[in-house]
């Protein structure tokens, strides 16, 4: 039976944190979808001390951004997106139209049909998440959606360069400098001079998450994402450095971001202790990630790789690294889990930064029946049925009139009688069941 070695501090139970939340979210888009503009205009203000008369950049101000950014940050953020650009082109290709003919002169098909327009949030509070523009704005791109919506917090007093930079280069059809609930309700609900999207991506703090939930059904989202999550996988063929520096760099998100070591080796998992005590005295954000580690970190001590397996499974964590003799085991077994990183070589940060799949990504086991943003979120898969011949469209009608009057719907039953008379020669009475 696995053994806690060091367990989560922090206390169980937000509800009247999350209720606070929830009432908040709820006046403020209450009041954008009232007033519009002017809302989001004094909403911006209050919160982010920023209210300009349009939120959205010019293509001057855009290239005047732009400007602002290194030549060798532009070749970094071009290099990400390359790879995030090549992945996603190789999702989408993997997703076929089909049509079959399933009985003699039926036909039937699906088009995967990309959403009209997106919403793509890209976090700029303690962090500016140059990333996120990518995962987002690129990936709805490469699935072919017209209009992509692009938002970001101000940053000290104006638009982020490198956000915008990366927006741009993504191929964002609009760009917001605007933050918050009010980037999000402006998107969803539109306003007099930002129209309505269909979709809403993105990740954001929880009152970004509070919104995309109560706005979801008015428009679609990707899912919903709460702290980040690391879950670190390794045995003795690692060392108690590679494990305190992988947990810690996730940590620093934020205050409660979850890290997990879990392991068979009772000697790594004290090492690693003592190492992510060494690394909290010079790890430039160890204010943030100290108190993370303190609340949410775990280690977890088990028998053998199966009941690692069980564990994982059961936490079905955001990021999984596994660092263990044999990474093709989890690769191969795992079933619950927003993304995995196999092997010392690779890291969370590579995926949440520049190797190409998306990094946003289940949360709060959610993992147990969703993936990640990718590609084929942005796409309808969308059927269609076509009968080309009077035999067979006789013969689905006699099957279809039956079933419809076996559940008692006469109209139903009269849609198919109607093409059974029409194009079988039949007698069929009037809201009967054909023979």
């Amino acid at each position: 039976m696995a053994t806690h070695l060091k367990t989560a501090e922090a206390a169980a139970g937000r509800a009247e944190a999350d209720s606070k939340v929830r009432s908040t979210v709820e006046g403020i888009l209450a009041d954008i979808e009232a007033r519009g503009d002017t809302a989001v205009r004094e909403l911006s203000g209050k919160f982010d001390n920023w209210s300009p008369e349009n939120f959205r950049l010019s293509e001057q101000e855009i290239e005047a951004a732009m400007s602002k950014v290194s030549a060798r940050d532009l070749e970094d953020i071009r290099f990400a997106q390359a790879n995030v650009r090549r992945f996603a082109e190789h999702q989408k290709a993997a997703l076929k139209d089909v049509e079959v003919e399933t009985e003699p002169g039926v036909f039937l098909g699906h088009k995967n049909i990309p959403v009209d327009a997106v919403g793509c949030y890209v976090p700029g509070g303690k962090y500016p998440m140059v990333a996120s523009a990518h995962m987002s704005v690129l990936t709805a791109k490469v699935a072919g959606v017209k209009r992509v919506v692009a938002a970001a917090p101000p940053f000290k007093g104006g638009a982020h360069p490198a956000i915008v930079a990366a927006m741009h280069l993504a191929g964002a059809d609009e760009i917001l400098v605007l933050g918050g609930v009010q980037a999000i309700g402006a998107m969803a609900l539109g306003t007099q001079t930002i129209a309505p999207v269909d979709m809403l991506v993105g990740p954001g703090n929880a009152f970004v998450a509070e919104a995309k939930r109560q706005l979801y059904g008015r428009v679609g989202i990707d899912l919903f994402a709460g702290p980040t999550e690391t879950l670190v996988i390794a045995d003795d063929t690692v060392d108690a450095e590679i494990c305190a520096t992988d947990l810690l760099g996730q940590a620093e998100h934020g205050p409660t971001s979850p890290s997990i070591l879990l392991t068979t080796s009772e000697k790594l998992a004290r090492e690693t202790m003592a190492e992510v005590e060494r690394l909290l005295t010079i790890l430039p954000t160890a204010e943030i990630a100290r108190i993370s580690w303190r609340d949410h970190g775990e280690v977890i001590l088990c028998a053998d790789d199966a009941e690692m397996l069980a564990v994982a499974n059961k936490l079905a964590f955001e990021h999984v690294q596994v660092m263990t003799h044999d990474p093709d085991y989890f690769l191969d077994n795992m079933t619950n889990y927003g993304a995995l990183f196999l092997g010392a070589r690779t890291n969370v940060a590579f995926g949440d930064k520049v190797i190409g799949t998306n990094h946003t990504l289940p949360t709060k086991r959610a993992g147990r029946f969703t993936g990640g943003l990718w590609v084929g979120k942005f796409l309808k898969t969308c059927t269609y049925q076509r009968i080309t011949t009077d035999a067979a469209s006789a013969k689905i009608g006699a099957y279809g009139s039956r079933l419809s009057m076996l559940e008692g719907f006469a109209g139903h039953a009269e849609q198919a009688n109607i093409r059974v008379r029409r194009f079988g020669g039949r007698n069929v009475p009037y809201a009967s069941a054909a023979e």
